[in-house]
Order: structure tokens, then C-alpha cells, then sequence
């Protein structure tokens, strides 16, 4: 199964009719794969690996995408993003005003948190298809790319929410749980 680079979304720029001016019909049924998903990935040129336990992955800088086949037959589709920024346990109150926002302002992902047994607060986005009948072709690879999108999109998000800009490009300021009190360095220095 071969995927038309033309069905993969643009995000907001004109697609093009297909040649003839006719659709072809409607796309097939397919029951998706890591395989499916990997020419999905490689379509949008994203890097991507399969990890220990066999999931499809591709990382970025400060997150990773996990594209996952669950259930007994591989009937649940799942991609979930694990974000490696953490925060303290005192902020957790202010992440969930955020994540709570952006759960009601976006379809996807949902995002939600995890507090590991040290106190550190990490988040999770996932998003969820049933696939166990099969899925139309169509369907499958934009939905596959828009939450790959989608995921990209939560992180500068977040990013700008927090004011974390200028720590991310490396201009200095705090870093999330970091003080900026008068008489401690910041920046660079004054000659």
C-alpha cells in the first residue's frame, strides 16, 4: 500500500485538483500498520525509529510522538507525545489552568499530567482512533498528520504561554523553577 503525497494535509495552503479534473473515487478501507504509518511519517519527511518495545517514534527537541497499535488485535491506534520539560509539584496548579485551556480551545491532543513518585510533573498529550473494521485510506493519513501537527503545535503553545522563548534559543533568562532575583547572575555579563 502506497500513500499519494497529495493526500498528505498541507496545513492551510491550496491543494491541487487531482489530474483530470475527476476524483478517482473513494480511497480504500485499510486496516493500518506500523508500516502504513512509517510512509505516513516518511512522507512528511519526519525522522523516526522503533523503540525497544517496538513503537514508531519520532523525536523532536524537548518532546517525542509515539505511534502505537493497542489492544488484543491491534484494534486501537494511538499517539501519544511525552513532553520532557518538568515542573515542580508547586507549579502543577498553574500547568493544569494550561492544559485545561488548551483542552477546551483544541480537538487534539488532550493533554493531562504525571506526577512521578519524586514530584516532578511531566506531560502526556494522546489521541485515540478505533481501527479494528478499517479506516478509509483518506482519513488515516490526515488524521495521522494533523496530530503529529497538533502535538508540534501544543509544545510552542506551551512554550509561549510560559514566556520559555528565550530560554529555549538559549538568550538566557530563568529556567522553569529557576529564580531571577536581584543579585543572583543573569544574562550576560556588564563589562
Amino acid at each position: 500500500m502506497s500513500i499519494d503525497p497529495s493526500s498528505i494535509p498541507s496545513f492551510g495552503l491550496p491543494q491541487q485538483p487531482p489530474p483530470g479534473g475527476q476524483p478517482a473515487g473513494p480511497p480504500p478501507i485499510v486496516l493500518p500498520d506500523q508500516g502504513l504509518v512509517a510512509q505516513i511519517l516518511d512522507q512528511m519527511q519526519l525522522k523516526h525509529v522503533v523503540d525497544d518495545e517496538g513503537d514508531l517514534t519520532a523525536p523532536w527537541d524537548g518532546f517525542r510522538v509515539y505511534y502505537m497499535f493497542r489492544g488484543e488485535h491491534k484494534e486501537l491506534f494511538a499517539v501519544r507525545s511525552f513532553y520532557d520539560r518538568s515542573y515542580p509539584l508547586e507549579q502543577k496548579g498553574e500547568i493544569l489552568d494550561l492544559i485545561d485551556e488548551w483542552n477546551r480551545e483544541t480537538l487534539w491532543p488532550k493533554v493531562y499530567t504525571h506526577t512521578h513518585e519524586d514530584g516532578v510533573v511531566r506531560l502526556i498529550g494522546e489521541t485515540q482512533m478505533i481501527i479494528g473494521n478499517g479506516v478509509n485510506l483518506d482519513y488515516f493519513v490526515n488524521t495521522t498528520a494533523n496530530w503529529t501537527q497538533s502535538a508540534v503545535e501544543f509544545e510552542k503553545w506551551m512554550v509561549g504561554r510560559l514566556g520559555l522563548q528565550d530560554e529555549i534559543e538559549g538568550k538566557g533568562g530563568p529556567a522553569a523553577g529557576e529564580s531571577d532575583e536581584p543579585g543572583e547572575e543573569s544574562g550576560p555579563d556588564e563589562s
